[in-house]
């Protein structure tokens, strides 16, 4: 099942990925030779008017390959005679449609599992809560005076709180009622619990919020590794490759499907974000040649810029191979 998952998750987001740049090429009228999804010989080919479709051996990469995207071409329909607007959308779309699709899988995620409301569920044996004579059904509707909004607003107000107690206001039956209660600290969690769970509520409006939000915040978790990574704060020994994607697929199968499909999430966001970047060969590497090319006009030929993303290319296939064999040392070599 490793495998299989492993494969799927590598195919759908590559697929995803070079299906943004074939869509808006083909919307811009350029000429798309090959789409293929794998790499090395392939195993299947069908030809459909100008384009070869294809799929390849080996499920690491994939490609749209247009007319004139790394040369000159006098083909007027070639990307490197479409306008600087039609070419920084083609750019763009594939990390376009994975952010998309990191979204739509965590508003899956956020559907199926739910949004936890102020409503109690359970409340632990022998806890705080249990000591205070909350019992299940019970809404918590203020803390200390503090309006309580969501479950967030619970962890936050007694997570966190300096205090000992608690003053909770909470709604049973329709009757406001009111219980101090005794903050225990945790330390496995590093904050206060009083052994409450919530009820759980499945809405459409509310899972397309969350999970709006969850990427956002997987956003700002990503931008904040990356920059650590520029500034020494994260070896470059902390990255991983396919090999350790595969071990983590794995990993994260134990636990069960749902872990997978926010694993995959997480990964087509890292694809969407680590495209961006301004390197040579990658998407964001693309989009900051044609800004300099808009400014600088034709002193930067497509010959050149051709040159310099294959240089980029065979650094980045460089840092794949480092980054295998320290996924390789750290995952494969210890089972043995």
């Amino acid at each position: 099942m490793t495998i299989i998952y492993a494969i799927l998750i590598f195919c759908v987001l590559i697929f995803v990925h070079e299906f943004g740049h074939f869509i808006t090429a083909k919307a811009c009228g350029v000429k798309v030779n090959e789409f293929a999804i794998g790499m090395g010989p392939a195993f299947f080919k069908r030809r459909r008017g100008e384009t070869l479709y294809a799929l390849r051996v080996f499920p690491i990469g994939g490609y749209c390959a247009m007319e004139g995207e790394d040369e000159d071409s006098p083909d007027p329909r070639a990307f490197n005679n479409k306008p600087a607007w039609q070419r920084a959308i083609v750019l763009a779309a594939g990390s376009l449609m994975n952010l998309l699709t990191c979204v739509v899988l965590l508003i899956i995620i956020a559907f199926y599992a739910g949004q936890a409301t102020t409503t109690i569920d359970t409340v632990e044996p022998g806890s705080p809560a249990e000591a205070a004579g909350l019992i299940h059904g019970d809404t918590i509707e203020k803390i200390d005076g503090q309006q309580i909004r969501e479950w967030n607003d619970i962890i936050q107000t007694i997570g966190y709180s300096k205090e000992k107690t608690a003053q909770l206001t909470f709604d049973r039956g329709g009757e406001e009622m009111t219980a101090g209660v005794v903050l225990k600290y945790n330390e496995e969690q590093k904050r206060n619990m009083i052994g409450i769970t919530p009820a759980m509520e499945r809405h459409l409006l509310g899972s397309i919020g969350a999970g709006v939000k969850n990427t956002g915040d997987m956003a700002v978790m990503m931008y904040d590794t990356l920059r650590q990574l520029f500034t020494g704060g994260v070896s470059v020994k902390e990255l991983s490759g396919p090999v350790g994607i595969v071990y983590a697929v794995n990993e994260t199968a134990k636990s069960g499907v749902l872990y997978v499909v926010y694993l995959a999430a997480l990964l087509s966001l890292n694809l969407a974000i680590i495209n961006l970047l301004p390197l040579p060969a990658l998407d964001g590497g693309r989009l900051l040649f044609l800004l300099i090319r808009k400014l600088t006009g034709k002193r930067v030929t497509d010959e050149m810029e051709g040159r310099i993303h294959f240089i980029g290319i065979m650094l980045l296939l460089l840092l794949m191979v480092y980054v295998t064999f320290n996924d390789v040392i750290r995952f494969i070599v210890p089972i043995f």
